[in-house]
């Protein structure tokens, strides 16, 4: 009997250091699995940060091109518009801006002119090719709009 329960006490002291190294051996294996998968996240979010990066970088060249046509196609059409119906005219930059801002909140599709040969800066409401349209909104212009509007010819 004192044999056997030698026997039982050397196994359960021999089993109670290899139980607690399994249990670390598992809490071990675990870690590193938890710790792959964050690798694993942290991976892919690094990666959806890169697209995003390049899709943002995209879209302002693809922005930086549709404000080029849109500039080109305005200076186009300014040069290729004759009779401008003019409202305003500063020497002052910042005063022909706001001018125009406030003849675009109204509907109008206003550009700023250089005059030709001068200082100023000519805030213009409509464009047309022809003399004969451009005289003729000119006085439904001045009648409704701006009493002090006038033609100016674009060489």
């Amino acid at each position: 009997m004192k044999h056997l329960t030698a026997i039982i006490l050397l196994i359960i002291i021999v089993s109670l250091p290899s139980c607690k190294f399994l249990r670390e051996k598992k809490i071990i294996g675990r870690k590193k699995t938890e710790l792959a998968e964050l690798l694993e996240q942290q991976k892919k979010i690094r990666v959806a940060d890169s697209l995003s990066a390049v899709k943002n970088r995209l879209q302002a060249l693809e922005n930086a091109r549709l404000d080029s046509i849109r500039f080109a196609e305005e200076a186009r059409l300014a040069q290729a518009s004759k009779y401008n119906i003019v409202v305003g005219s500063f020497i002052t930059p910042e005063y022909a801006r706001q001018w125009a801002d406030e003849y675009r909140n109204r509907g109008y599709d206003t550009k700023i002119i250089q005059m030709e040969g001068g200082r100023f800066e000519l805030v213009v409401a409509e464009s047309y090719e022809s003399v004969g349209k451009a005289v003729k909104r000119l006085s439904q212009f001045q009648d409704t709009v701006q009493v002090d509007a006038w033609i100016y010819k674009k060489r």
